[in-house]
């Protein structure tokens, strides 16, 4: 990325892949990789020299709060944590009054948290940039992550298949639905009807693909989603906050559990898994025991031959967080003026 495509970018926030051009995000993911290769190669990068940032979680994390924190460090930034007893939206101090008093200690905020009305106030009030880790609606930063991650397996983007196989109503098939439909991509949501995408995002997709000569499919057939594509991407069946819906997701999502006849069933002997984890694949956590006990699954939305084989990429991913992440946050509050 060129420091004339920086200054486009700086001061601006990043709430969902809606807010940047096709170009943009391509820009960024090639950012990434250059970001990359100067971190193997221990070539310094500190964009963000001096600057203070504050990561609020209202939700906790392990991939989103471990990258943010180490890209700061990496881009000479310091990273605040404000953890959900730290902050006070809409309990003793309004979202719009900590916004204003937060822009003006802090030189950029992340947010990770539940209602995306909450973000969008906080960017609407800080006067610095704000970025999403992750709201109710939108996960846009893991989608650059997929995107390096794809690039770096089996080349461009433009014209790739991905099918997203599962809950087609969450933040990451939302995500997927808008930053593939961005760059061109054949984009395919495979969900039972309770769960497919929200008409309004839909339509958004749909208009966007029109636009980059991408191609957007919803349908509850595993067979036809599937056919034919480079990558396969699942999600947990139930995110946080609806534990209680466990069961009758189960129920829903059975048929959709990426296994090695979903593989098989591609034709394609090379196609990508992708998972933005957690991934609930075995009996190693407590959620997958109690699964165990009340259903008598030892697997739920991937299993455990698929996750670990050579067709899944789940780890490159997580670590690609990292650089995606860095990338952002450089681009939209970096100083280049020394290069």
């Amino acid at each position: 990325m060129t420091v004339k495509n920086m200054a486009a970018l700086y001061g601006r926030s990043f709430l969902t892949l809606k807010d940047f051009s096709q170009e943009e995000i391509c820009e960024l993911v090639d950012f990434a990789k250059a970001l990359k290769d100067m971190k193997k190669a221990g070539k310094p990068h500190r964009y963000l020299e001096g600057q203070n940032i504050a990561l609020l979680f209202d939700k906790p994390s392990t991939r989103t709060r471990s990258a943010f924190t180490a890209a700061c460090v990496d881009l000479g930034a310091h990273p605040e944590h404000l953890g959900k007893g730290d902050i006070q939206f809409g309990k003793k101090e309004s979202v719009r009054d900590t916004a204003t008093v937060l822009g003006r200690i802090f030189d950029g905020i992340q947010y990770r948290g539940f209602e995306h009305r909450t973000i969008e106030t906080l960017a609407a009030n800080a006067n610095v940039p704000v970025w999403n880790g992750l709201t109710d609606i939108y996960h846009p930063t893991q989608v650059l992550a997929d995107f390096l991650t794809i690039e770096e397996n089996i080349g461009h983007l433009k014209t790739r298949r991905l099918v997203y196989v599962g809950d087609g109503r969450n933040n990451m098939a939302t995500s997927l639905l808008i930053g593939c439909a961005k760059l061109g991509m054949d984009i395919r949501i495979c969900a039972p009807g309770p769960l497919q995408p929200d008409e309004e995002i839909l339509a958004y997709a749909n208009r966007i693909a029109d636009e980059s000569g991408g191609r957007v499919m919803v349908t509850a057939d595993v067979a036809s989603a599937v056919k034919g594509v480079d990558v396969i991407y699942t999600d947990v069946w139930v995110s946080m906050g609806e534990e209680e819906q466990l069961e009758e997701r189960i129920n829903l999502l059975r048929p959709y559990q990426v296994n090695w006849a979903m593989l098989d069933a591609t034709g394609n002997q090379d196609v990508l898994f992708l998972h933005c984890l957690p991934a609930h694949h075995d009996l190693e956590t407590e959620v997958g025991k109690i699964v165990y006990e009340k259903y008598g699954l030892t697997e739920m939305e991937v299993t455990d031959d698929v996750f670990h084989s050579s067709h899944s990429v789940v780890f490159d991913q997580a670590e690609n967080r990292l650089h995606t992440i860095k990338a952002l946050m450089a681009a939209t509050n970096g100083d280049f003026s020394g290069g």
